[in-house]
């Protein structure tokens, strides 16, 4: 069995690209990070190595940083929007100006871990505009050769010719440990990160050229349906005149062929009056009130009364009836779903109906050769079909998009011994009269 290929909807709407968010919580644990380990570093010089240090200034630049990051948390825990760059630019602004107080009271340019104003510098060009990164890389300059003269040394004894038993060979080298296993985890995650908000992007260009294709093909149908709807009407008035003729009367035969064609005909004029009625009027204004079991037997009822289906199977397992509106863009979604099944099925479609929590299932089945592989990878997208006609594929291109807009979705699955199920699954708030009332008031 093929596993299902949903079509996912939009649920809910983002404030913006949350890139920005992201790479502030990675600046918020690498900060966690950072007092981590200035807490085990400075308790190791200082009672470890037993060398002097400005042990209450250090604590309080420490604390200064604790408090500096609970502020950025709540930033982001009390506020939705995106973080900027300028707030971006001041966290890491922050960073540097704490890192510079350390090195300051623990010798200054001496210090080996002097080299960690490279990770600033890194993470600022992964992370801000062009102008912030250089103007963070001036910072960190002048931060450097302001501790060339200005930082408070450190007594420690002249051991460089201890090569690797030298402390600050040593310091050296834990620095370069640290900037590289800092640098490696947050610009992956950060690389992750932008990878997300590029396939967002993508996205949403995607779905920009499916609605413009929707719109271009509503006032297509629009046009189409005012310039059909003079025929049908002229064709309309003939039959009815033929009807009453003596030539027609007198041959059972040719009444019934005219009584066939003026169904056809209000059929016609029926899907064009839907289709201005759809292009002029908002859904609240087009929909009538009913319930789940009314709107699907009405609508089951007329498709197979206007379809040439031999075996239909209609099963209703929703439950409890519940008020509606019955809208026509759902109505319309629903016969084109088995208009599909019926198309590649053509003695059996079956029509399923359940609930599932606060979500209307739908799920039609056919008897017909499936889905290829192919198929199932690109179902919802327009011109996607396996009838080889020019402008077929676009009947689930358009069912997609409507569930979308109820904030539903679609999928399509092949069935374990022969033909194909598409389901369709719905929010019951979407269409019920609560949320109906609620969009009036």
């Amino acid at each position: 069995m093929q596993s299902p290929q949903p079509i996912p909807a939009q649920h809910e709407t983002d404030d913006g690209d949350a890139t920005g968010r992201k790479n502030m919580q990675q600046l918020i644990q690498l900060r966690w990070i950072a007092v981590l380990g200035q807490i085990g570093t400075i308790l190791l010089v200082r009672y470890g190595f037993d060398i002097s240090l400005p042990m209450a200034f250090m604590l309080a630049v420490l604390a200064g940083l604790i408090g500096f990051n609970l502020l950025s948390m709540l930033r982001l825990r009390w506020s939705r929007r995106d973080v900027s760059n300028g707030e971006l630019f001041l966290a890491l602004l922050v960073d540097v100006a704490m890192l510079t107080m350390q090195l300051y009271a623990s010798g200054g340019a001496t210090n080996p871990f002097i080299f960690l104003y490279l990770l600033q510098v890194v993470l600022a060009a992964v992370l801000l505009e062009a102008w912030s990164t250089w103007t963070i890389l001036l910072v960190t300059a002048g931060c450097f050769v302001w501790l060339e003269f200005a930082g408070l040394p450190l007594v420690m004894p002249p051991d460089y010719e201890r090569g690797p038993l030298s402390l600050y060979i040593q310091g050296m080298l834990i620095c370069f440990v640290l900037n590289a296993v800092l640098l490696v985890i947050f610009i992956s995650r950060i690389t992750r990160n932008r990878r997300e908000r590029d396939a967002r992007l993508a996205d949403l260009r995607q779905r920009a050229a499916e609605g413009e294709h929707i719109v271009r093909m509503g006032l297509l149908a629009s046009g189409a349906a005012h310039e059909l709807g003079t025929p049908l009407a002229t064709l309309s008035v003939i039959l009815g005149d033929w009807r009453h003729m003596p030539v027609f009367k007198s041959d059972p035969d040719l009444l019934d062929e005219i009584t066939e064609m003026q169904t056809q005909v209000l059929r016609c004029k029926s899907i064009v009056s839907g289709i201005l009625l759809s292009a002029g009027e908002a859904r609240g204004e087009s929909s009538e009130e009913t319930t789940v079991h009314a709107f699907l037997d009405e609508l089951v009822e007329e498709w197979r009364a206007t379809r040439p289906v031999t075996g239909f199977d209609y099963h209703n397992a929703f439950g409890e009836d519940m008020d509606i509106v019955s809208d026509s863009a759902l109505k319309q979604s629903l016969c084109n779903v088995l208009d599909n099944a019926l198309e590649a099925s053509r003695d059996w479609v079956g029509l399923q109906v359940s609930r599932d929590g606060e979500s209307l299932i739908l799920t039609v089945l056919d008897r017909g050769p499936g889905f290829s592989e192919d198929m199932l990878g690109r179902i919802g997208r327009p011109y996607q079909s396996t009838k080889g006609r020019p402008g077929s594929g676009l009947g689930l291109f358009l069912v997609v998009n409507v569930a979308r807009t109820l904030g539903g979705n679609l999928t399509a699955r092949n069935r374990p011994h022969k033909g194909a199920e598409v389901t369709l699954t719905l929010p019951l708030s979407a269409i019920t009269l609560e949320e109906e009332h609620g969009e009036r008031a």
